[in-house]
């Protein structure tokens, strides 16, 4: 009987022991399993909080970068409007007058003799200088009907600009002979070599036997042509 109520205790103690055992053994993998979803969520908290400064970096490079290439591209399109309105157009300032520069009239006069008073005046929107005191002026293409300048007139550069006019007197007859050629349009250029000189009509058939030119000048009195 004893030895009965002996193995009895034995395999209650053990029960016992057992029960222990198994409740160690599950607050152990209670606590490892908190332990391990904490942190498992840790790293995913990280990932989330260091993604919005990264997604936060990129919108601020993104804006950056956008301003950036607004500021580029009105700067070049400022430079190009500014380009276009300094080398566009010909703005002729401080510019020796070509022939190409002026528009001339030609009017009969009957001082002297008759001559033939040529106004130059500068196109619409050009400003220029006549620094040869002297145009070329001649009838034909042959050496007989080159003008001889005559020294009047004035001295100096006259601008022209706007409503300003320069005048220059042609005599195309100074002999008293009958002799001469008949010409209907007269050349002239504002210096020797111009590229583009300009054929003028004339007002009347002239009669041209060694003709004579004076110096530009911005007064009609002082371009009326004489032999002095």
């Amino acid at each position: 009987m004893r030895s009965r109520l002996a193995a009895r205790s034995t395999r209650l103690v053990l029960a016992a022991a057992a029960v222990t055992a198994l409740a160690a053994t599950s607050t152990a993998c209670s606590a490892d399993d908190v332990e391990d979803t904490s942190s498992s969520s840790a790293p995913s908290a990280g990932s989330g909080g260091s993604g919005s400064p990264s997604s936060g970096d990129s919108l601020s490079t993104n804006a950056s970068g956008s301003s950036g290439s607004s500021d580029s591209g009105d700067s070049g399109d400022s430079d190009d409007k500014t380009a276009d309105s300094g080398d566009g157009g010909k703005s002729g300032y401080g510019q020796s007058c070509g022939t190409n520069d002026l528009d001339f009239t030609v009017t009969s006069e009957s001082q002297a003799g008759g001559y033939y008073l040529v106004t130059a005046k500068a196109k619409s929107g050009i400003t220029c200088y006549l620094d040869v005191n002297t145009p070329s002026v001649s009838f034909g293409s042959g050496a007989d009907g080159v003008a001889s300048p005559v020294g009047q007139g004035g001295a100096g550069p006259i601008k022209l600009t706007g409503s300003a006019v320069a005048y220059t007197g042609i005599s195309p007859k100074t002999t008293n002979s009958d002799a001469g050629k008949e010409f209907e349009n007269v050349i002239i250029a504002t210096t020797n070599d111009d590229p583009d000189p300009a054929e003028l009509k004339l007002p009347d058939t002239a009669t041209v036997d060694k003709p004579i030119v004076t110096n530009w000048a911005t007064s009609r009195a002082e371009a009326v042509p004489v032999i002095v």
